[in-house]
């Protein structure tokens, strides 16, 4: 099982989308404090529709709180600032990925401290940066695929045809 880290998200909309990603994947999601929006908001809940049961959801009060719980993680964080990309990476299962928040992304220190754990998502030069949601789902499944895509079925309505 994956787990999904939000650092201070604060688009409920991405947050939602997110959560609903993590539901279709079985992947736990982990939002660390401060939100950008309450937690029972109509948008995050609109955005993840019906699929809020279905979500393995954990709150922290900050990063070091996460740390405290969960100490010495396999982890894995998104950044543009990354020198490598994702593909490089070889993701395990009950890895851990993190995102920043959608202004700033994940803050310096972290970053610097697993420096050699930093990825990015391939882009042009001149774009800033991937939607929030977007990336979270593009590094899921790829650590998915690279498990096998544990517990999710891989067969389609036309399989055997």
């Amino acid at each position: 099982m994956l787990n999904i880290v939000l650092v201070e998200p604060e688009i409920p909309m991405n947050t939602g989308n997110i959560a609903r990603t993590c539901a279709a994947t079985r992947s736990r999601l982990h939002l660390i404090k401060p939100l950008g929006f309450d937690i029972s908001d109509r948008a995050v809940k609109r955005a993840g529709l019906d699929y809020w049961d279905m979500v393995d959801l954990h709150v922290y009060d900050s990063l070091s709180d996460l740390f405290r719980q969960n100490p010495e993680p396999d982890l894995w964080l998104a950044t543009t600032k990354a020198p490598r990309h994702y593909a490089e990476a070889e993701f395990r299962d009950e890895c851990w990925l993190f995102f920043g928040k959608e202004t700033a992304g994940l803050p310096m220190d972290f970053r610097t401290a697993y420096a050699n754990r930093c990825i990015r998502i391939p882009m042009r030069e001149d774009a800033r940066s991937l939607n929030l949601a977007n990336s979270v789902a593009i590094l899921t499944y790829e650590a998915l695929r690279q498990l096998d895509f544990p517990s999710l079925s891989g067969e389609g309505e036309m399989k055997g045809l």
